[in-house]
């Protein structure tokens, strides 16, 4: 956990945030003042992480100011967002020795508090001119942006749990494996609660600047929920318990299938996907676990396809076994690498240049294994790279003693 001892480590923790520029413009646009800032406040520094600055304020990240001088400082007691527009028209600054000491005339400090109740500092705002916006809509707006940034620690944190977890012996391992799932858990309700803040705050807005970043911050959070479920997943299948599913005969495993293919083809429109599904009206699976299983099979194949080339899914029956097969052209899978492929955490060995935890094969091959089925890969020049599912199409006979 982050400490005044580390406070370098929460600089670059920052800076690893992808987002943080685009919301550091966005709070200067929301609120019309010329610096924005993200700082880290423990009882004894004021250091800033990011900034953006129009006004020569004289600050870059690392930078720090007197804690006993600012606002953020009573902000981490109190933890309520301080606003004040015009500081001689404000009952309470008037006359407080910040705007005094930096000569502000507007203010804008929202505390950054991480899900485990950690107060890790402010997003703040400043000027040395009064400001003029609508306080109400553009607190809920930064509102919304330091429970982004809240969450992105989080999820750094998460992982760097999970890759110290795999380091570890077998037993501190498992018991780390248990504390990822309930930090997964505990991430869910602030990450529902952003995504549907940034849908109702994309539905208010005019300006076509401010939807996209709406759009960006909803789109975060799906990719994020996704995460989450990838780590959860991973800490069920490693507490020896497989990853779960409910197989029953369903005739909905068609339309999960084509449910995934329309949702990945729409968020990935420069890539041609040709489906083939030829199935039975009934078939022994889960097949929300078996769209997942596709899913993951259509990102891998999207992030390593060839450009333009297309992606063929087909799906059919053999000997009472429903086969799932996606294929993709492009480069080759190294014979030495095959065997790291459904290996956890092994996207970078294996060259992948997708996003993600390099989870998402080892997860394909879980959900395959729990089918009592199987998950193979070949990869040839001429055919292409193919990935195929393979599992029972009926409940296992049982024998009588």
């Amino acid at each position: 956990m982050s400490d005044c001892s580390n406070l370098e480590g929460d600089v670059l923790k920052i800076a690893r945030i992808d987002a943080v520029p685009l919301i550091l413009s966005m709070m200067k646009q929301t609120t019309g003042m010329r610096f924005a800032a993200i700082a880290r406040v423990t009882t004894e520094k004021w250091v800033a992480c990011a900034v953006d600055d129009s006004i020569d304020f004289g600050l870059l990240p690392g930078g720090e100011l007197v804690l006993d001088t600012t606002i953020c400082n009573e902000i981490r007691d109190h933890r309520q967002p301080v606003i004040f527009r015009d500081v001689k028209k404000d009952p309470v600054y008037s006359t407080h020795h910040t705007p005094r000491t930096y000569q502000l005339e507007s203010y804008v400090s929202i505390p950054i508090v991480r899900a485990n109740g950690e107060f890790f500092g402010t997003l703040c705002a400043i000027d040395s001119v009064p400001a003029q916006f609508d306080e109400s809509a553009a607190r809920k707006t930064l509102e919304l942006f330091a429970q982004l940034i809240a969450v992105q620690l989080d999820m750094q944190e998460a992982q760097e749990q999970i890759e110290a977890a795999l380091a570890r012996e077998t037993e501190t391992g498992r018991l780390r494996e248990q504390f990822i799932a309930v930090l997964g858990h505990d991430l869910r309700s602030p990450l529902t609660a952003i995504g549907m803040s940034a849908e109702l705050l994309q539905s208010k807005l005019t300006v076509e600047r401010d939807r996209e970043l709406a759009t960006s911050i909803t789109q975060s959070s799906v990719r994020m929920s996704a995460l989450i479920e990838d780590v959860l997943d991973f800490s069920r299948g490693r507490l020896g318990g497989g990853i779960p599913v409910r197989r029953v005969m369903t005739d909905q495993l068609a339309y999960a299938l084509n449910a995934v293919i329309d949702e990945v083809a729409s968020t990935h429109q420069a890539s041609t996907m040709h489906r083939e599904l030829v199935l039975p009206e009934q078939s022994f699976c889960d097949a929300g676990r078996m769209g997942q299983l596709l899913s993951n099979l259509l990102v891998n194949a999207v992030s390593h396809g060839e450009p333009g080339s297309p992606i063929k899914i087909a799906a059919t029956v053999e000997d009472n076994h429903v086969i799932l097969s996606v294929t993709n052209q492009g480069n080759t899978i190294a014979q030495e690498l095959m065997p790291l492929l459904f290996h956890p955490f092994t996207r970078s060995e294996a060259g992948g240049r997708g996003e993600g935890l390099g989870l998402g094969l080892y997860i394909a091959s879980q959900i395959a294994k729990s089918h009592d089925g199987t998950l193979s890969v070949s990869s040839t020049e001429e055919s292409g790279t193919s990935f195929v599912a393979r599992f029972p199409n009926q409940m296992e006979k049982i024998v009588a003693p």
